[in-house]
This record gives C-alpha cells, sequence and structure tokens, in this order.
C-alpha cells in the first residue's frame, strides 16, 4: 500500500472567521476532503508538544513522526539542513528573515515579517552583499527562498547568544520590538551585527521593502534518525519551504524540488500532483506540503485562507484521488498547527485528520461518521491523537502489516 500524507500547512482556526461563526475551513470548498472524511476515520491530533512553541517546524517534524521534545534544535538548524550546509556540531544556526520595522530599536515595531514577500530573485543579491560585506570568520550568511535565509555563528552554540530568546517574527506583526530588542542587547556581537546590516539595507534594499534582518530560532545542527529504517517506508518530502525539506533530507527522505512551487497560493500545484505520483512507482510515502493557507492566516485574510484551502482540494486533493483511483493507497490529510485569522499567528490547538484507504470500504468498516472535514466534526468523534509524533505509527497500525520486501 502507498501513504500520501496531504498537509495543508496552518489551515485550521477559529469559529467567527466568517459569516455564521464558521472557520475557514468550514466555509471553503472541499469536496474532495469531505467525501474522504465520511467515508474515512477522523479525530484530532495534538502536534505541538506541551511547553513548545507552536511553529511549522515542530509540527511538521511531529507529522514526519519524529518527537520534537527529543529532535528538535531549532528552526535554524532544519532549514540548513535543506540547503546541505557542511555544519561543525558546536555551530550555532539561526533562521534569518529580512523583515521590515518602523524603526530598529526598543520604540519600533515589526511591519512586516516578510518584506512583503520579497521575491528570491531581489532577495538573494542583498544576502550575498552581507555576506561579502560582514561575514567573516565568526558569522556566515546564506541565501535562502524569498524571505527565508540563514545567519552561521561558526563555535557559537556555546556562546551566550545560543540562550536568546527572540519572537518568530510572524508572531510579532504590528507589535513592538522592545522585548525582542532587549534580548538582543544582551549579546554585544549580535547587537552591532543587527545594525551594521541594517546600514547595508539602506544601499542595498532600496527596490524592496526589506530594512532590517532578524535573527530568531537558532540552535546547534539537526540530526534525525534515518526514515526508512524508522518505518519500513521508502519515503520522499514535496515542499517549497526549506523546513519541510530539511526535515526530509535530514532523515534520509528523498527531497523533490518542483520548479514554480513559491510557498504562496499562487504555486504549482499540477507540479507537486506529478512529483508526488512520481515517486510512488518507486516508493512507499509522500509527504506533500503546501504552505499557502499558513500565509493566508498569517495575513489574516480570510477569503484567501478560504481560497487557499479551496485550491488545496481541488487542486491537490481532488487530482491525486483521481490518479489514483482503483489503487491500493491510503490517503493522511491533516495541517501541522491552526494559524488563525484572529491570531494571524500559529496556535497550539489540537488539528482535524482524516485517514482513508481502501479497508474503509469493506462492509465490516464503521466509519467515524462525520458530514464533513473540519476542526468541530473531528472533535466531535472523540478520536485523539495524543501526541503529534505518534500519528504517522498510528496510521500505519491501522493500515496493517506490510508484506516482506
Amino acid at each position: 500500500m502507498k501513504l500520501l500524507f496531504l498537509i495543508a500547512d496552518g489551515m485550521g482556526g477559529w469559529p467567527d472567521e466568517f459569516p455564521g461563526n464558521k472557520t475557514c475551513l468550514e466555509a471553503a470548498n472541499t469536496p474532495n476532503m469531505d467525501e474522504l472524511a465520511a467515508r474515512g476515520v477522523v479525530g484530532v491530533c495534538q502536534t505541538i508538544p506541551q511547553g513548545m512553541a507552536p511553529g511549522s517546524d515542530v509540527a511538521n517534524m511531529s507529522l514526519l513522526g519524529f518527537n520534537p521534545a527529543k529532535h528538535h534544535t531549532g528552526r535554524g538548524p532544519i532549514e540548513a539542513a535543506a540547503q546541505g550546509l557542511v555544519l561543525d556540531p558546536d555551530d550555532l544556526v539561526w533562521r534569518m528573515n529580512l523583515v521590515s520595522v518602523s524603526e530598529l530599536s526598543a520604540q519600533g515595531n515589526m511591519l512586516d515579517y516578510s518584506s512583503g514577500h520579497i521575491t528570491t530573485e531581489a532577495a538573494g543579491p542583498i544576502v550575498r552583499d552581507l555576506a561579502e560585506r560582514l561575514g567573516d570568520e565568526t558569522f556566515q550568511f546564506h541565501p535562502g527562498v524569498q524571505y527565508r535565509h540563514l545567519l552561521v555563528h561558526k563555535g557559537g552554540a556555546g556562546e551566550s547568544e545560543a540562550g536568546l530568546r527572540i519572537s518568530p517574527p510572524h508572531d510579532i506583526t504590528g507589535r513592538s520590538l522592545h522585548a525582542d530588542m532587549r534580548e538582543f542587547s544582551r549579546c554585544a556581537r549580535m547587537w552591532d551585527l543587527l545594525f551594521l546590516a541594517e546600514e547595508r539595507l539602506a544601499e542595498t534594499a532600496r527596490q524592496t521593502k526589506a530594512n532590517a534582518i532578524w535573527p530568531w530560532g537558532q540552535g546547534r545542527p539537526l540530526m534525525l534518525p534515518e526514515f526508512r529504517k524508522a518505518f519500513g517506508l521508502a519515503g520522499a518530502v514535496v515542499s517549497a519551504v526549506d523546513l519541510v525539506r530539511g526535515l526530509g533530507r535530514a532523515a534520509g527522505m528523498e527531497v523533490i524540488e518542483v520548479p514554480g512551487a513559491t510557498g504562496l497560493i499562487e504555486t504549482n500545484y499540477q507540479g507537486k500532483v506529478d512529483a508526488a505520483l512520481d515517486f510512488l512507482t518507486r516508493g512507499d510515502f509522500a509527504f506533500v506540503h503546501l504552505e499557502g493557507p499558513d500565509e493566508c492566516g498569517h495575513a489574516g485574510d480570510a477569503a484567501e485562507k478560504a481560497r487557499a484551502i479551496s485550491l488545496f482540494d481541488a487542486r491537490i486533493v481532488g487530482p491525486l484521488r483521481q490518479a489514483l483511483e482503483g489503487q491500493d493507497v491510503a490517503f493522511l490529510i491533516t495541517c501541522d498547527h491552526f494559524t488563525p485569522i484572529a491570531e494571524k499567528t500559529h496556535t497550539p490547538d489540537p488539528v482535524p485528520f482524516l485517514l482513508w484507504h481502501k479497508g474503509c470500504e469493506a462492509p465490516d468498516f464503521a466509519p467515524s461518521g462525520v458530514a464533513a472535514f473540519s476542526e468541530a466534526q473531528a472533535r466531535s468523534t472523540g478520536l485523539v491523537i495524543e501526541s503529534g509524533h505518534e500519528l504517522l505509527a498510528w496510521t500505519l497500525r491501522q493500515l496493517g502489516p506490510r508484506p516482506e520486501a
């Protein structure tokens, strides 16, 4: 049996996002997920361990079957794995956003965590300039995708900045920088680097909204068990974002690059479908991740988030169902975390999930009996996976023993 694990990042939300006390998921047009939910098993899963920040890094690590409480070291190290950076065990790796701030001071506010969704083509030269002008034997700058980049402090894992508690910039959009600037000020080298970068951006980023760097999510290099040994599956990840690709690469999975995949609502849906189908001709497990709903949630745009969810159903779930109809395949569909419109950031609510496979069509199978796929319908079944990293193992148990290779 082949397993398709489909993730609509940030799809979950809270009531009152639409008239009639509806969430964006309830307001979206999702006939494929609704049908699979009505015929399959539906429940909720706690992807964020207690005490950990509700980030996509933590949540997607859980969904891939690895316990974040044991393996997670930071957001930066995951994205470094995606880029294949060669790191020393005592390096400190930061995720570094290009951001827009009202001013880089305790009196400033975070205006935009993405610098207006700066393009990769515009961001690359900016970060390469920082690498040339400010990079040295201590700090190394590495360009990434769009606003998402990396800063490596060589040998910095034992230094004072390893303990800085810096907010993810998407968590403080429209809010004060006061607490974070106070944290940055605890490390003179990081403090100086912020302002040196601000000076360079004033010269090099004039045609963009980027006016500051924002290092956060720091940690030592990531080490994960090999996915195939852990679960007996030849797996691949299909995603536009480095954190998902990094998790896959760290676990020894195939990481499939899809031209035109953007991490936004307008992306190469068909390319992702084709990549998953092609991999399943030689592998067992495809983890297909779509970022669009999360980006719309961060923007506080309910209509666009509902549209992103509808597109996920129509252009990811639907075509995969059609292409694999009649084959021995299972669909596991969920989101990694909630991104409620009211909050414009992630929350640790248990996420809804559905599982459908051929066994669900057996006469003696009792489906969960939900009317549609939604947060409330999933809660109503009473099925709860308390630890997110156990969802994949639970799913494999439902599918039964795999034939010997």
